[in-house]
């Protein structure tokens, strides 16, 4: 596919002088080290020992291997087609696509164009036990007919010894809204702690303060924009006259939705976490609900009164620090979302 791969990570102004490179000379020194554990020299505990989550040439490789696999499903609609390469929100969200573009078109995609990512550049942390991840930051041919350049920024999940690289968190945004990552003496990116205290929000705490403002817009957390107060104004309106809608949301914390965090520049956090949602829609006497035709591969039941659709989504958000002042408020990037599940009664 010609995929060049760029190791540092693209600036503001796009010169991609890489300040966020990831040094040949420390993957070496870390490769010889596991060399030595193979010869019974050293003792490298990847469970205790603090050791970069990736090599360049493995963060290489997975990238060609998702971007292969992801060609493979979108060419074919098979939900089952490299179901490995996926995790958390995105394998929850593409399962579910795939499903019902594969009950349309059971031959799958006859207008497949294949995906392609350029310039990428990878953000590697170096911290101790499972899970290991790191952030792909790259150039996407699929824009979605948008004018604007967009970067994705990929979040890949490693779980175990002998596991594969899957891809969690797949969002996209302007170049100039991709946050600056923060990075060590050695060039690598610094990981944040779930737990930690020195944000707005601790990021195991995120996807409930991002529930609860939704509901009833308190903690007053996050700023204006199309995924905070937009979307909750949005869900307020009936979907269609003579229903009402109800929303339930639920924080994921748990497994491979579980949130990630990279420590930025100035002092805060990109931080990636999951949101459930679940969309009940209620038809007054005499109302008949409708159903679009891409969500019926999807129900189950019968809808009669009422119909629940269940979303995940995955997010990414610039965290700032706790010391940012009263200003400092958490800014959702993006949020990639997809329905799911839907029950008809």
């Amino acid at each position: 596919m010609g995929r060049p791969i760029r190791v540092g990570t693209r600036n503001r102004d796009g010169s991609g002088r890489g300040r966020h490179h990831v040094r040949n000379r420390n993957l070496a020194a870390a490769a010889a080290a596991l060399a030595l554990t193979a010869t019974g020299c050293v003792t490298v505990h990847g469970e205790r020992e603090v050791v970069p989550t990736a090599t360049e040439a493995e963060a290489e490789r997975a990238l060609t291997e998702f971007t292969t696999a992801y060609n493979d499903r979108f060419r074919t609609y098979d939900p089952a087609l490299h179901a490995d390469r996926l995790a958390g929100p995105l394998s929850a969200v593409n399962r579910a696509g795939m499903t019902s573009q594969r009950a349309k078109s059971p031959g799958g995609n006859p207008n497949h164009r294949a995906l392609e990512l350029t310039d990428a550049s990878f953000s590697i942390p170096k911290k101790a036990g499972w899970p290991r991840y790191f952030l792909a930051d790259v150039d996407a041919n699929w824009d979605g007919g948008r004018q604007q350049d967009e970067r994705w920024l990929l979040v890949f999940l490693r779980e175990g010894p002998g596991e594969k690289w899957r891809v969690a968190y797949l969002n996209t945004m302007a170049p100039d809204r991709v946050p600056e990552l923060k990075t060590d003496g050695d060039g690598f990116a610094v990981p944040v702690p779930v737990d930690t205290t020195s944000l707005v929000s601790a990021p195991s705490a995120l996807a409930k303060n991002y529930s609860s403002f939704l509901q009833s817009g308190a903690p007053p957390l996050f700023k204006d924009g199309p995924d905070t107060s937009q979307w909750r104004e949005a869900r307020r309106r009936p979907s269609q006259p003579g229903t009402t809608t109800q929303w339930i949301d639920q924080p994921v914390n748990s497994k491979d939705s579980a949130p990630l965090g990279f420590a930025t520049k100035d002092g805060g956090a990109l931080v990636f976490f999951t949101l459930r949602s679940y969309e009940r829609q209620t038809a007054a006497k005499g109302v008949q609900l409708s159903v679009h035709p891409d969500v019926k591969p999807l129900m189950t039941g019968e809808v009669k009164k009422s119909v629940t659709k269940e979303r995940v989504s995955g997010l990414a958000a610039h965290v700032p620090a706790g010391s940012g002042g009263a200003d400092g408020k958490v800014d959702v990037l993006d949020r990639m979302s997809g329905l799911t599940s839907v029950k008809g009664e």
